[in-house]
């Protein structure tokens, strides 16, 4: 009897003894099961809300299996054939196959979605010439030197761009008569509009123009050479004042073939010179759209030039120094 109750003691005690040693090892077991079950179960939700589209996609993506080839040949005549491949071509699988050309009723939404991306771009243009417009007037008030020629400037948009014109008046004008040297109050002037359009990344037109004062008949010098030397006298100082000459677009000579004031062609706000900002997407007709928009001519006059018209006089063009 003794035997038995020392030997069911032995047992007891082999059974508690893995209890007795390990303490609260068999916790930390229990939590990363808990743990690794609950990963499991957020696995199996995502799986459940995930496309089957995606998800042969992604088994797809981590197929083990070799690549395959397509049945069919694709831009081969035989070796180096240089035929253009097929839409059909190799493939990875089926699940991954080659994308095929637009339909056009994508090609139609493509052309909406750049359309509005242009809208957004001439929005954003449209703001910062209104930005620049006003810099250019305050800039002339807030300098006591060039406030009294603050109506010598006229700041519009146009079709064209941003256009600035120094304008000559009876008693003030930018060059002295028949010179093409600027006062040095036009150059400090200038120097303050280039300050301006300097943070734009529009490119510039400059042109110059005359009254109807007419040089004496046999003249080798006339107002076509004056106009063309006052704008570049212009470019000169534009460009001393940091302007980039990258985007130094043309430099014209206009001599007295666009006046201000139409009705007198001697009248001195006719000697002028015009600062443009072009537009980023230039139209085709500019100077003759600015001519209509005065009343010089006749809009049903304005030419109607395609990208195929090369001689179209009005197009964005390069150059320095340039009669029409």
């Amino acid at each position: 009897m003794k035997q038995d109750e020392a030997k069911t003691e032995l047992f007891m005690e082999v059974i508690e003894l893995p209890y007795v040693h390990c303490g609260g090892a068999w916790k930390v077991a229990y939590a990363d099961f808990m743990t690794a079950m609950m990963a499991f179960f957020l696995l199996m939700w995502l799986l459940n809300m995930t496309p089957m589209e995606t998800k042969e996609q992604l088994a797809d993506y981590f197929d083990p299996g070799p690549p395959m080839a397509s049945s069919s040949e694709s831009g081969s005549g035989g070796l180096l054939g240089g035929l253009t491949m097929s839409p059909e071509g190799s493939r990875a699988s089926d699940k991954n196959p080659h994308i095929p050309p637009q339909t056009t009723k994508q090609r139609k939404r493509g052309g909406t979605e750049v359309s509005k991306v242009n809208q957004v771009e001439k929005s954003a243009q449209q703001r910062r010439f209104e930005s620049a417009a006003k810099k250019i007037e305050q800039a002339v008030l807030e300098n006591k030197a060039l406030k009294k020629f603050k109506d010598n400037i006229d700041v519009s948009i146009t079709p064209e761009g941003l256009r600035i014109e120094i304008i000559d008046k009876e008693d003030q004008s930018m060059f002295p008569s028949g010179s093409a040297n600027m006062y040095e109050r036009t150059r400090e002037l200038l120097t303050h509009i280039t300050d301006v359009i300097l943070e734009m990344p529009n490119d510039l037109s400059i042109r110059g123009h005359t009254d109807g004062m007419r040089y004496s008949e046999g003249a080798t010098y006339t107002n076509w050479e004056l106009s063309a030397d006052r704008a570049n006298s212009v470019r000169r100082a534009v460009l001393d004042a940091g302007f980039p000459v990258k985007r130094l677009n043309n430099v014209m000579g206009k001599a007295d073939t666009s006046p201000l004031i139409a009705d007198n062609p001697l009248d001195p706000r006719n000697r002028r010179i015009t600062l443009i900002l072009l537009n980023q997407e230039l139209p085709e007709v500019t100077e003759v759209q600015e001519d209509a928009e005065r009343g010089l001519v006749d809009g049903s006059e304005m030419l109607d030039a395609g990208d195929d018209d090369k001689n179209n006089p009005y197009r964005k063009t390069p150059g320095v120094v340039e009669f029409p």
